[in-house]
């Protein structure tokens, strides 16, 4: 079974994406893509490498262009929004990195402070030390505060990656490959991580994966992307439960029970 939330607003699109096409020279990314996102929804995207989900989101956060179709976030039309409007438009939204993005040169403190100063100018010392302490009690790693990211594990620099990006408290998050290189018993703390950042942070995300371990236990909705298009959506068992050998292929080769 997927994962069930009672609090989904399925009457409250946060993201709705129409007819959207992205090429790259003759290749052809996105081909006419249509897909949802409801309030407080942990949607799954999943697809082989190539197939179009990293670019998919970020075409949703303004870092590509999309050739054709409509990309609305949060009621702002992404295709034509002003450079100014972008720009307020992604405070409200969260990206976490596939490679964390943290600065090498900061400690972990520095790190989380930084997205705050930049964009919250008039707050006090006491206000931001209590909004880092907050976000890295949420990851579980107060006691890293003064580390620098190379004396950190993969898993504890992506949990400070989400970290940072929680501390603006966004509305929606988009994890592009959440659990890629880590260990299963890491992966799972990452899965379990971004299940608490739905629920304590009234999240909207949108979870960009190949890793279906991670698909079944984070999404509420999954929706596969095969040949540019989304083929399949539904819970997870919804989208497996399917005779395309596309489908089959994918699970046989990922799924470990």
């Amino acid at each position: 079974m997927g994962k069930e939330n009672s609090s989904i607003n399925y009457n409250e699109k946060v993201i709705s994406i129409k007819s959207l096409t992205k090429s790259f020279g003759d290749y052809h990314v996105l081909r006419g893509v249509d897909l949802d996102l409801y309030k407080n929804e942990n949607l799954v995207v999943l697809g082989r490498s190539g197939t179009g989900k990293s670019v998919l989101i970020k075409i949703i956060s303004g870092l590509l262009r999309a050739d054709a179709g409509s990309v609305n976030v949060l009621g702002n039309e992404v295709t034509t929004i002003t450079p100014r409007e972008l720009e307020d438009l992604r405070r409200r939204i969260g990206f976490s990195f596939q490679n964390s993005a943290l600065y090498d040169s900061m400690t972990v403190r520095k790190n989380l402070e930084f997205p705050l100063v930049r964009n919250q100018k008039n707050l006090r010392r006491r206000e931001i030390d209590e909004m880092v302490e907050r976000v890295l009690e949420a990851v579980g790693l107060k006691q890293t505060i003064n580390q620098m990211p190379a004396e950190l594990s993969g898993g504890q620099r992506k949990r400070i990656g989400i970290a940072r990006t929680l501390i603006l408290r966004p509305e929606i998050m988009l994890y592009d490959e959440p659990t890629a290189g880590l260990d299963p018993i890491t992966s799972m703390e990452i899965n379990n991580l971004i299940n608490r950042v739905q629920e304590r942070f009234n999240t909207s995300s949108i979870i960009i994966t190949h890793d279906l371990t991670c698909a079944k236990a984070t999404g509420n909705r999954v929706a596969m992307l095969l040949d540019g298009q989304f083929q399949r959506q539904g819970s997870f068992e919804e989208v497996f439960t399917s005779e395309d050998e596309r489908v089959k292929q994918f699970y046989d080769y990922n799924f470990i029970n």
